[in-house]
C-alpha cells in the first residue's frame, strides 16, 4: 500500500508536467543577466536583466527586472522597468513602480498611479472602431448633401 502511494505521488507530478501548459515557462530570476530570443514560451517572469527579443502569450516584469529589447504579448505586467520595440494584443499594465517607454502599441493599457509610461504609445485599431468612424461619415455626408 505504501509503495503504492509512493508509485502514484511519482506519477503525478509526471503526468502533472506532462499535461500542464506551465511547462512553457520561463524565469530569469534576480541577478541574471541574458542577451538573446526567448520564442513561444507561454509565460515569462523577468526578474533579472535581459536584453531579448521575445514572444509570449504573458510576460511578467518583476521589481528588479529591467528588460529592453523587442517584445510581442498578448498581456504584460510590468513592475520594473521595458524599454523598446512593445507590442501586446491584450493588456499592458503598469503597476505602481513600473516604468515603460519606447515605441509601444496596445490593445488594453492600464497604468497604476505612480506608473510611468512615455515614448511612441499608440492604441491597436480595432475593426469596429473603422466601421463606427465609416458610417458616421456616410450619415455626416448624407446630412450636407441634403442642405
Amino acid at each position: 500500500m505504501f509503495s503504492k502511494d509512493q508509485n502514484n505521488s511519482d506519477d503525478e507530478p509526471y503526468d502533472a508536467l506532462q499535461k500542464n501548459r506551465g511547462s512553457a515557462n520561463v524565469v530569469i530570476g534576480n541577478g541574471v543577466k541574458i542577451i538573446g530570443q526567448i520564442l513561444e514560451a507561454e509565460t515569462i517572469q523577468i526578474d533579472g536583466t535581459a536584453d531579448v527579443t521575445m514572444s509570449t502569450q504573458n510576460l511578467l516584469i518583476g521589481l528588479n527586472g529591467d528588460v529592453k529589447g523587442e517584445l510581442n504579448s498578448h498581456n504584460v505586467e510590468v513592475l520594473g522597468k521595458l524599454d523598446g520595440n512593445i507590442k501586446v494584443t491584450g493588456t499592458l499594465t503598469v503597476q505602481e513602480d513600473g516604468i515603460v517607454s519606447g515605441k509601444v502599441e496596445y490593445e488594453n493599457l492600464q497604468v497604476k498611479l505612480g506608473g510611468q509610461i512615455s515614448g511612441d504609445i499608440q492604441t491597436m485599431k480595432k475593426s469596429s472602431a473603422k466601421k463606427t468612424s465609416t458610417s458616421e461619415e456616410n450619415i455626416n455626408d448624407d446630412e450636407y448633401d441634403n442642405d
